[in-house]
């Protein structure tokens, strides 16, 4: 049985790049190589390219996510394993371009990622499926901030965050009025709408659901 191409891709357009590289390493270095041939591809806002085991840069080709290794040599894809952080992989834009050029990724489709990475939609559908959460203000970059209303609104402390990003870049914990200005600043640095949402005290945890062989399975409750 022929081992399939898995492209591991990492990167990103925002500051979570960083991180992103990192969790591809170790996703790299870990899948099984009797497996899998496994390539490394890093997608960043000025070039798209796939790193050999030499670090020699190979440039993808938009069209259809390949890689000319010369020789009349092209190296294609069987699946993509998704690991980019914030911009284009979370958002639903590679998704999107994925699915309009046939190549098969891991993680969820183009409309869930959209969604979910947009804190704000996600909680407008939350709401509709009676799923309570944190009561909150949401802003745009350039509109006027009732510091005295959001509190009056909102009590302290709160937490102020960009609406759409991860690995809790510009996110702020407010427990002064003073400090609310100062705060928001911070999130529109990562994006132009943010959010600031009231306190929950209380444990945080995370529960993931996946699709395997056709099932969906819930995994093990972290906190």
């Amino acid at each position: 049985m022929s081992k399939k191409n898995v492209a591991v891709v990492m990167g990103g357009y925002s500051d979570e790049y960083v991180v992103s590289l990192k969790s591809g390493q170790l996703i790299y270095d870990s899948l099984d190589r009797n497996l899998y041939n496994v390539y490394k591809v890093v997608i960043l806002k000025n070039e798209w390219y796939f790193l050999d085991e030499n670090d020699k840069k190979y440039s993808i080709n938009k069209g259809d996510f390949s890689v000319a290794l010369g020789n009349n040599e092209t190296l294609q894809f069987d699946v993509c394993f998704n690991i980019i952080h914030g911009t284009p992989g979370e958002n639903g834009i590679l998704q999107a371009y994925w699915d309009a050029i046939g190549q098969k990724y891991t993680g969820c489709d183009f409309y869930q990622s959209a969604l979910t990475f947009n804190k704000k939609d996600t909680l407008a559908v939350l709401s509709k499926y009676g799923i309570p959460s944190a009561k909150s203000v949401y802003l745009r970059k350039g509109e006027e901030i009732n510091v005295d209303e959001i509190i009056e609104n909102l009590g302290l402390p709160v937490f102020v965050k960009p609406n759409q990003s991860g690995s809790s870049l510009g996110i702020s914990k407010v427990k002064e009025k003073s400090e609310l200005i100062a705060a928001t600043e911070i999130a529109f640095k990562e994006d132009d709408e943010i959010l600031i949402e009231s306190f929950l005290n209380g444990m945080e945890v995370s529960v993931g659901v996946i699709d395997f062989k056709g099932e969906t399975i819930v995994l093990g409750i972290t906190e």
